[in-house]
């Protein structure tokens, strides 16, 4: 069984990935915009699955609840900045600036999540070696997911 931090870390590991490569892009290019689409797509499922599987059990113990509202503010931090990437122009000056500066702020969020956070929840959680909050993290990745693309049905057909 695959557990939530494992799970998690393998998100991470891939975002990183995609942040890397939207790095090398320049201007409004397709290789730029299907990026972005694939990134704008995994993180908005992942933090949504997140929060949901792994964040609010933490909270409802006192020792995991500092470090989770840390992480969910965070998140929220982060969603701001790729809002904010995602109503810019993408051939801008300003998209790859403001890029840079919302990888940094999420590479330092999974940096500390891993180094840190994932260190409190198994004192607080446990190992989830059933891999229960993982299969939780999944499913609700799953249902985010769909969500998007029935919203994007619905305004292709508008």
């Amino acid at each position: 069984m695959t557990s939530i931090y494992e799970r998690l870390k393998s998100d991470h590991d891939r975002q990183r990935d995609m942040l890397a490569s939207l790095a090398e892009t320049s201007g409004d290019s397709e290789e730029r915009r299907k990026l972005w689409k694939t990134f704008y797509y995994d993180i908005g499922a992942h933090a949504a699955a997140e929060e949901e599987a792994f964040y609010a059990p933490l909270m409802e113990d006192s020792k995991g609840q500092p470090k989770a509202r840390h992480s969910v503010s965070e998140h929220h931090e982060v969603d701001e900045m790729i809002q904010d990437i995602e109503d810019m122009d993408f051939s801008s000056p300003g998209w790859l600036t403001r890029f840079k500066t919302m990888r940094e702020r999420y590479e330092h969020h999974m940096k500390e999540e891993e180094e840190e956070i994932f260190e409190t929840a198994r004192k607080v959680l446990g190992a989830d070696s059933s891999g229960e909050m993982a299969d939780k993290f999944d499913t609700r990745k799953k249902k985010e997911r769909g969500l998007v693309d029935k919203k994007a049905e619905e305004e292709m057909e508008e």
